[in-house]
């Protein structure tokens, strides 16, 4: 019977199921994306060495104090809670309406840069400091040694764990029903409200979240691949070795 009814809500729902899937993928791309270009910007910003004196000096510790509080408190605050302090918090406080949408690509963009920058600010450190020196002694700054020596470096270094936080965040966006967005969780339980099928609902809903989580790993490892070169020129590089 439950079998039956699976197939049942699935042909009565369908459009439902994919609209959720729809915005679940949106904000999750999208919030990634922006979360991982957050990341990579506060890594740099805690790279950047300067002498411990001047007001240049004092104001990029002010900068990275600033960077480091925003860290640690969207680390240290579960995002359900941030998505009801952006939605309706902003609202009430400096009349700041939000769509919903716009509110759940925010709080999930703010939170993924929070845990990228680490992630960034980790890659960064990994680089042998040689490099640094032997982009110094030619000539370059700070930022043409992120942008043409360091960054390349790490943006191949972090794929794997950016793509992790691509599938959290499909997953996570499940907590931005509580402000209204209608992703995959909010039209999966309107639709077991419906028809009182909580099992055979949420199980057609789960198995849309491991397509997507599925797909992406897939997608995510295929790109790390062709990253890494062919097999012919990696084995040349052991051989080399």
């Amino acid at each position: 019977m439950s079998f039956e009814w699976i197939i049942s809500i699935v042909e009565n729902n369908w459009q439902m199921f994919l609209r959720g899937a729809y915005y679940t993928l949106l904000i999750s791309i999208i919030s990634t994306i922006i979360g991982a270009l957050i990341g990579f910007f506060i890594g740099i910003m805690h790279t950047i060495k300067v002498r411990k004196k001047g007001v240049k000096y004092y104001c990029l510790k002010l900068i990275n104090f600033i960077l480091t509080c925003y860290v640690e408190f969207f680390r240290g605050t579960p995002m359900i809670v941030q998505a009801m302090v952006v939605f309706y918090g902003l609202d009430m406080a400096f009349g700041i309406d939000m769509h919903f949408i716009t509110a759940g690509i925010l709080v999930v963009s703010l939170n993924t840069g929070a845990y990228m920058t680490e992630i960034v600010r980790g890659g960064i450190v990994s680089i042998d400091k040689g490099q640094y020196e032997a982009a110094s002694a030619i000539g370059m700054n700070h930022f043409q040694i992120m942008l043409h020596v360091v960054l390349p470096q790490v943006a191949r270094n972090v794929l794997p764990a950016t793509g992790n936080q691509l599938i959290m965040n499909i997953k996570d966006t499940a907590v931005l029903n509580v402000i209204g967005v209608t992703e995959l969780f909010f039209q999966t339980k309107s639709i077991a409200g419906n028809n009182f099928r909580y099992f055979e609902s949420f199980f057609v809903a789960c198995v849309l979240y491991f397509i997507m989580t599925f797909t992406a790993s897939r997608i995510l490892l295929y790109v790390e691949k062709r990253l890494d070169g062919p097999d012919a020129y990696q084995k040349e590089q052991k051989e080399a070795v």
